[in-house]
C-alpha cells in the first residue's frame, strides 16, 4: 500500500492545473495491422527483416487494442488521471500516406477521443511516432525525400479537420532524432538506413514537415493547441580527456541543440553543422521560419543521461551505474539538471513531460505484479519534476511511458515498461504495482487540492 502522507506531501509539491497522464503508441499497441483498409508502415516492414527484432515478433495484433479499445480506455479511467497521449496510425487512416481518408481508421479514432471524453479523460494526439505509411518510403524515399514533409502537413491538415472539434492538444512528432538517428543512422529502427548523410537530411525534413503542419493545422482551426515532442537527456562527459569532452559538446549539439535550436532560435548551431561539414542537410530559403513556428508547448521525453565515451556513441549510462532493464542510467537529478538547463538557455514555451518511465522485469505472484524497481523510478523522477519546479520550470504536466507493456521496437515484447501488464497469449491486463502507487498519487492530488480549495 502507497504512504498516504508521503503522497499527500508530494502531490502539494504540483500547482493544482497539473495534468497526470499515461502515453502510448498506435504501433506498439493497436495490432489489426491490416483490418480495415489500413495500409503497411515501415515498421510492418522492417518487422520481416531477419534478426532486426530480438524475439523475431511484430505489431500485427501487438496489444489487440484496436479491438479492445472500450475496455482499454475503462483502465486508463480506473486510474483516475486527467489525460492520454496517444499516437495516430498515418496508414491506418490514409493507406499510401496521401489521398482521401479510410472510413474505418478515422473511426476508431473518433471512437477513442469520444471515449476519452466521456470519460472526463483530455486526449492528447501525436500525429508521428514513428510508423511511416510503406508506399511514401518504397516509392517516394520517406522522410529522405522533402515531399514527404508536405504529404504530412495535408495528413495533419486532415487530422484537425476530422478530430480538432474534440482535441485540443497536438503533437506533431515523437522524437524526431530517433527517426533521424536511429532508423537512418544507426538502422537499429525502421526504415534501417545506415548513412549519416541521410539521416541528417531525414532530420531537417522531419522539422520541416513540424512547420507546415502547425501552420496547416492553424489554418484548418485556430484554437487547438499545438507543440512537438523531443526526447532530451543531458550529456556528460565520461572523463576529462579531450576526445570525451569534445564527443560531449558534439553529442549535446546532435541530440539537443540540434532540435533545440531550429525550433526555438531559428537556426541549427554552427559547430555542429562546421562537423557536419558534407553530411549536412540540404535547405531552401524560408525553411528555417518555417520550422520556428511558434509553439504552445513542448513536449519532453527523459528517460537517462547521455555519456560520452569516445568510441560508443550516446552511450546510456556511466560505468557502474544502476539501470533499467533497457541498461539505461536511473538518474533522476539529472533530469532536473536538463530541465533547468532548457528553461536557462532558451524562451521555452510551457513543458509537458510527455513519456517517462522504466523497464523492469516483472514479477507475477498469486494474480499481482510486484514492480518495486518501476514504482521507486517513477516516484524518484516525479520528484525530480518537482524540484525543477521549484526552480522556476514551467512544467505543467506528466505522461507515464506506458499506459500497457507493449511492442518495444527492436526490443520485440522482451521489455516491459507497462503500468499495466499484458500476458500477451491471453490478452489479459493486470494493474501492477508502480500502477496501483500512480493511481493514489492522482487521488492524493485531487484531495489534496480539493482540501486546498476549501481553505481558501
Amino acid at each position: 500500500m502507497s504512504d498516504r502522507k508521503s503522497l499527500d506531501e508530494l502531490s502539494r509539491r504540483f500547482p493544482a492545473s497539473f495534468l497526470w497522464g499515461v502515453a502510448s503508441s498506435a504501433f506498439q499497441i493497436e495490432g489489426a495491422s491490416a483490418v480495415d483498409g489500413k495500409g503497411a508502415s515501415i515498421w510492418d516492414e522492417f518487422c520481416r527483416l531477419p534478426g532486426v527484432i530480438a524475439d523475431g515478433s511484430d505489431g500485427k495484433i501487438a496489444c489487440d487494442h484496436y479491438h479492445r479499445l472500450e475496455s482499454d480506455l475503462d483502465l486508463i479511467a480506473q486510474l483516475g488521471v486527467g489525460a492520454y497521449r496517444f499516437s495516430i496510425s498515418w496508414p491506418r487512416i490514409q493507406p499510401t500516406g496521401r489521398g482521401e481518408v479510410v472510413g474505418p481508421g478515422m473511426d476508431f479514432y473518433n471512437r477513442l477521443v469520444d471515449g476519452l471524453l466521456e470519460r472526463d479523460i483530455e486526449p492528447f494526439a501525436t500525429l508521428y511516432h514513428w510508423d511511416l505509411p510503406n508506399t511514401l518510403q518504397r516509392e517516394h524515399n520517406g522522410w529522405a525525400d522533402r515531399n514527404t514533409a508536405y504529404r504530412f502537413a495535408e495528413y495533419a491538415a486532415l487530422v484537425a479537420d476530422r478530430l480538432g472539434d474534440r482535441v485540443r492538444s497536438f503533437t506533431t512528432h515523437n522524437e524526431p532524432w530517433v527517426t533521424a538517428t536511429i532508423g537512418h543512422e544507426l538502422g537499429h529502427f525502421a526504415p534501417g538506413v545506415k548513412d549519416r548523410a541521410v539521416a541528417m537530411q531525414v532530420s531537417h525534413h522531419c522539422l520541416l514537415s513540424h512547420g507546415l503542419a502547425m501552420k496547416a493545422m492553424r489554418s484548418s482551426r485556430s484554437n487547438l493547441e499545438l507543440g512537438i515532442v523531443l526526447n532530451l537527456s543531458p550529456v556528460y562527459s565520461a572523463t576529462d580527456s579531450p576526445a570525451d569532452t569534445i564527443l560531449a559538446a558534439r553529442e549535446d549539439g546532435l541530440l539537443v541543440r540540434w532540435y533545440m535550436d531550429a525550433l526555438l532560435r531559428g537556426e541549427y548551431p554552427a559547430d555542429i553543422l562546421e562537423y557536419l561539414a558534407a553530411d549536412a542537410p540540404r535547405t531552401q530559403d524560408g525553411d528555417a521560419q518555417l520550422i520556428a513556428q511558434p509553439l504552445d508547448f513542448l513536449g519532453v521525453n527523459y528517460y537517462n543521461p547521455i555519456v560520452s565515451v569516445a568510441g560508443r556513441p550516446f552511450s546510456p549510462a556511466r560505468e557502474g551505474a544502476t539501470v533499467t532493464d533497457m541498461g539505461w542510467e536511473v538518474a533522476p537529478a539529472n533530469f532536473t539538471d536538463l530541465l533547468m538547463r532548457l528553461d536557462r538557455d532558451y524562451d521555452l514555451p510551457p513543458l509537458f513531460i510527455t513519456e517517462n518511465g522504466a523497464a523492469y522485469p516483472d514479477l507475477v505472484i498469486d494474480g499481482g505484479v510486484q514492480d518495486e524497481d518501476r514504482r521507486a523510478y517513477i516516484e524518484s523522477h516525479i520528484r525530480a519534476i518537482a524540484d525543477a519546479i521549484d526552480e522556476g520550470v514551467d512544467v505543467r504536466g506528466y505522461f507515464v511511458w506506458s499506459l500497457l507493456d507493449n511492442f518495444e521496437w527492436a526490443a520485440g515484447y522482451t521489455k516491459r515498461f507497462g503500468i499495466y501488464y499484458v500476458d500477451y497469449e491471453t490478452q489479459a491486463r493486470i494493474l501492477k504495482q508502480s500502477g496501483f502507487w500512480y493511481k493514489d498519487l492522482a487521488a492524493a492530488f485531487e484531495r489534496t487540492h480539493e482540501f486546498i480549495a476549501e481553505r481558501t
